[in-house]
């Protein structure tokens, strides 16, 4: 079995390749060749916790079929004992034996493929001359959705805003020394909004994180941080204005983003809105951008299959270039 750690990863998996991993994965999703059961939740009482299951099986055209699951857990009590509070592993099988042969550093592994799920779509949406970026909020997934951004395009400037001035002026710091590029902490959304290129919010909030009056023509928007009914990053106005709208898995945002559930149960949109599924874009189903002036969405949940099929494709590298822990 072979066991991969964080650093184990950085070694032989960079944001390109978990791009263009979390793109293809979404591709065989839209063509109907995975089987993504729903997620299993065991409470487990005593401890005040979670203990979270996310199974795939994923048929690929080139290489082995990927199959596995995500072990995750929510102990938000872990903290007091200065343990992660939602430590994951992820299990990968050998399609062919069903025997595992690999576990990962799941928590690494959600951050990649988040952040590069949301790179893919900048990277088809976007405008091609895009130079500005804007980052709202500054939490864990922070880092790697900062990363795709600077993958997808190549940004001049940033800005960065969360609800804690100091925690965005420290990241800006931090950012701006990693990937040599300026960065921008900002005291209002408004200034970090207005004028950007690309917009990504990366939130739990309940409320809109910014107005759609600040967005500007051509303006390409992610929705990363919402995945219950009560929470809302984007506005519904700007969903209303906007000239396409694409999710990660149509289900998967139908059942869990309240910022798209929310306008349809109310009646303010219908679900033509909604065009459809990035991998279907990534396919060539659907009509992308078709001018500069285009406002774009995209909305991710995630799923278990880019879990999987991004985990398989790790493990393929790392076992290329002779990186982990073999046992």
């Amino acid at each position: 079995m072979l066991f991969l750690k964080k650093e184990d990863i950085e070694k032989c998996f960079d944001m390109r390749a978990a791009m263009d991993a979390s793109l293809e994965a979404l591709k065989i999703y839209s063509e109907g060749r995975a089987t993504i059961p729903l997620r299993t939740n065991i409470p487990v009482p005593k401890a005040e916790g979670q203990s979270l299951y996310m199974p795939g099986y994923v048929e690929c055209d080139s290489g082995k079929d990927a199959l596995g699951v995500k072990i995750v857990s929510v102990y938000p009590k872990n903290i007091e004992k200065n343990i992660p509070s939602v430590p994951a592993t992820m299990v990968v099988l050998d399609a062919e034996t069903g025997i595992v042969n690999a576990m990962l550093d799941g928590t690494y592994l959600t951050q990649l493929r988040t952040g590069a799920v949301q790179g893919a779509a900048t990277e088809l949406l976007a405008r091609k001359d895009a130079t500005i970026g804007a980052l709202i909020g500054t939490g864990g997934q922070a880092e790697s959705q900062l990363w795709a951004m600077l993958t997808a395009r190549d940004l001049t400037e940033v800005r960065i805003f969360d609800i804690d001035f100091d925690r965005a002026s420290a990241f800006a710091k931090e950012m701006a020394e990693k990937f040599k590029v300026t960065m921008i902490p900002t005291q209002t959304a408004q200034e970090c909004v207005e004028g950007a290129d690309i917009i990504t919010s990366v939130t739990t909030s309940k409320r809109p994180t910014f107005s759609s009056e600040w967005v500007k023509k051509g303006a390409h928007i992610n929705g990363v941080g919402a995945y219950t009914h009560d929470m809302c990053e984007i506005p519904r106005e700007i969903i209303k204005e906007s000239d396409l709208v694409i999710f990660d898995t149509m289900d998967g945002v139908l059942q869990e983003a309240g910022d798209f559930m929310q306008p349809l149960e109310d009646g303010y949109l219908s679900e033509d809105k909604y065009a459809g599924e990035l991998g279907e874009l990534g396919l060539g189903k659907l009509q992308g951008r078709e001018h500069d002036e285009d406002i774009t969405i995209f909305k991710t949940v995630g799923s278990a299959v880019l879990d999987v099929y991004v985990a398989q494709k790790m493990v393929e590298q790392a076992k290329e270039n002779n990186i982990g822990l073999t046992v």
